[in-house]
């Protein structure tokens, strides 16, 4: 046989090999997450409702789901298990207060831009004068407001108004 007809075999047994290693790899971290669970702790289950763990035995996991409500459940079951902020915050609402941690970022950046006490004499000293970059009126350009509203409802009454079923093509 040609070396050339047997590469796309080794190719495809291959990428079969990689992708079944990823998954076992995937199983294992979820199994030691699961065996890593203990009383207290709060989980996920893969329908998607969250509890506290209250007991772990060898294959079942005892949920408190809420006050009175105990289930039993397959270790299997169990989706993930949560930090007590994470859990905090999705069931109780109870956010962790992570901006006293950092430092303060203000909102706009004017704050950013304010000169100091100490630049204000060079800042009176120089001869800049603001640009102003916004539109100007009708009235400083010289024309009356009411002339331009004018001149633009005559030019509408010039062109010809088409409706749905008027066409120019023949």
């Amino acid at each position: 046989m040609n070396a050339f007809t047997l590469l796309p075999f080794i190719v495809l047994i291959a990428a079969m090999f990689l992708m079944t290693r990823s998954a076992k790899k995937k199983q294992q971290q979820a199994a030691s997450m699961r065996n890593e669970m203990q009383p207290g702790s709060g989980v996920r289950t893969i329908g998607g409702m969250y509890a506290t763990v209250k007991e772990v035995h060898e294959d079942t996991v005892l949920l408190d789901a809420g006050p009175g409500v105990e289930l039993l459940f397959a270790k299997n079951a169990i989706g993930a298990v949560l930090t007590d902020d994470e859990y905090n915050r999705i069931v109780h609402g109870i956010e962790h207060d992570l901006k006293a941690d950092a430092d303060i970022v203000p909102d706009d950046a004017s704050s950013l831009t304010e000169s100091d006490e100490s630049d204000a004499p060079a800042a009176a000293a120089s001869d800049d004068k603001a640009v102003d970059l916004g539109k100007k009126d009708a009235a400083e350009d010289g024309t009356d407001a009411a002339e331009a509203a004018e001149a633009a409802e005559t030019k509408a009454d010039d062109e010809p108004k088409k409706t749905d079923g008027d066409s120019d093509a023949k």
